[in-house]
């Protein structure tokens, strides 16, 4: 039994996310953004991946504690079925169950809009993301080498996937 929801994504969630997101930019390799995206543009986010794939929420008492999301893979035609997925759960609620409930209520969503494959990039490394996508059926299938720098440092990425 988990003590937390699971709802759509809306623009009100916007500053919990930027609030979880944020320290990830700013203090991380975590994710490849240089500069935390603002409260504004976390909420067009927000309106642009619920429409075209599927935003959502895990929300324990009216506070989001992790989100989920798919958004483009990549922009030619023939990829246009996969989609790249991303959860990020806030720090004090890590290990908790959070990140696999948030993306197994997000696969079948995004599976009923067409989508036949999910794509997660991890930073490497990252066992605690690691583990998570595994977990939740990810399969590991590459990796990219040095291919980020970030911090004056260059970085790995692997790359994991999942049919739907």
């Amino acid at each position: 039994m988990t003590n937390f929801d699971l709802r759509d994504a809306c623009s009100d969630d916007a500053l919990d996310i930027q609030a979880i997101y944020a320290p990830i930019v700013e203090e991380t390799a975590i994710s490849f953004e240089i500069v935390a995206p603002s409260v504004e543009e976390i909420s067009d986010r927000i309106q642009a991946y619920s429409l075209s794939h599927a935003y959502r929420v895990a929300v324990r008492e009216k506070r989001v504690i992790g989100y989920a999301y798919g958004s483009i893979h990549r922009t030619r035609e023939a990829y246009r079925p996969s989609t790249e997925v991303t959860v990020y759960v806030a720090k004090t609620e890590q290990g908790k169950g959070v990140g696999s409930a948030l993306y197994r209520d997000l696969f079948p969503r995004l599976k009923n809009k067409g989508f036949h494959a999910a794509f997660a990039a991890i930073t490497l490394p990252n066992l605690k993301s690691v583990t998570l996508h595994e977990a939740v059926g990810f399969t590991h299938v590459g990796i990219f080498k040095e291919v980020g720098r970030k911090f004056d440092t260059w970085h790995d990425v692997g790359w994991w996937q999942k049919i739907l």
